[in-house]
């Protein structure tokens, strides 16, 4: 009767919220026992490890941080990965590389149990009011249960045909997600810089066709230079490096993500990687009190 979530980080909380208070009887676990409390308080059981979770649900939602985390959870490399993953449909809805995941569709399927890749667009705001959008990748019976599932989580979803066509398809939505915020983040940098008021840019922009979900928190997040983490830099600068390594693979230029790339990673370096996306303005700032001949 249980469905298993794991991992209730930033987008996994409120994601695993929304389903216990949609009626999902769920069990779950997270790495740091505090970040399970609101999941208890919502009526969810909490399990004491990853193999309770397996032991006491047939489905369960990976929302990890990375290869690493995926493999511990799944006892991936050990003898009881078999048996956690036999007869449970594993839902990957974090982001990992395309090859990683079409690996573990291998593995899972070998011990016969059953794997879903639903990676989702969107931040923790969207996160909380269960508008995310889902993409799904995978055999069509598990793919079409794990849709009735996620329907309190995701506003819509797109079926991506098989692994690993929805983090591929991830791939595409996100490269237009970090370069567009990069813009938008360099525009309020621009405007600033020649003395210009900020109100008017974020109004005329939220007036004109360029206006998007995306722009309308944004904007206001770059005026006030709020940088609480609705997608923190760390994770940006991770999704953009697994974006780049699939364009390099493939043989494609991406001038524009290698740039962000780069922004990123100073971003990171000067101590932001812990907020939100929109930080990046700090790598713009210190470029430009640089000399010409000094920046990169």
């Amino acid at each position: 009767m249980y469905v298993g979530f794991v991992g209730l980080g930033v987008m996994g909380q409120p994601m695993a919220l929304n389903l216990s208070r949609a009626g999902t009887p769920l069990v779950v676990w997270n790495r740091t026992p505090g970040r399970c409390d609101p999941l208890r308080a919502a009526g969810a059981e909490v399990a004491a490890s990853p193999a309770e979770v397996f032991d006491r649900a047939d489905t369960v939602i990976l929302m990890l941080a990375d290869e690493a985390a995926i493999d511990a959870v799944l006892g991936r490399g050990t003898p009881g990965f078999a048996e956690r993953v036999a007869g449970h449909t594993v839902v990957h809805m974090g982001t990992t590389s395309a090859e990683y995941s079409a690996g573990l569709l291998d593995d899972i399927q070998a011990v016969g149990g059953r794997y879903v890749e639903a990676p989702v667009s969107g931040s923790r705001v969207p996160a909380e009011q269960g508008e995310l959008v889902g993409m799904l990748a995978g055999d069509d019976g598990p793919v079409a249960a794990v849709r009735s599932l996620l329907t309190p989580v995701c506003k819509e979803m797109f079926d991506c045909g098989p692994v690993p066509g929805a983090l591929l398809m991830k791939f595409s939505v996100n490269l237009f997600l970090i370069t567009m915020v990069t813009g938008l983040t360099e525009a309020f940098h621009f405007a600033d810089r020649h003395g210009l008021d900020q109100r008017l840019l974020r109004d005329i922009l939220d007036a004109g066709p360029m206006a998007s979900a995306v722009s309308r928190v944004k904007g206001p997040k770059l005026l006030a230079r709020d940088f609480a983490v609705q997608a923190a830099v760390t994770n940006v600068l991770e999704n953009n490096r697994l974006i780049a390594e699939a364009a390099r693979k493939a043989g494609l230029a991406a001038p524009l993500l290698d740039v962000c790339h780069a922004l990123y990673g100073e971003t990171v370096e000067q101590g932001h990687g812990g907020e939100d996306m929109v930080a990046v303005l700090h790598a713009l700032e210190t470029r430009t009190a640089l000399t010409p001949e000094e920046r990169p």
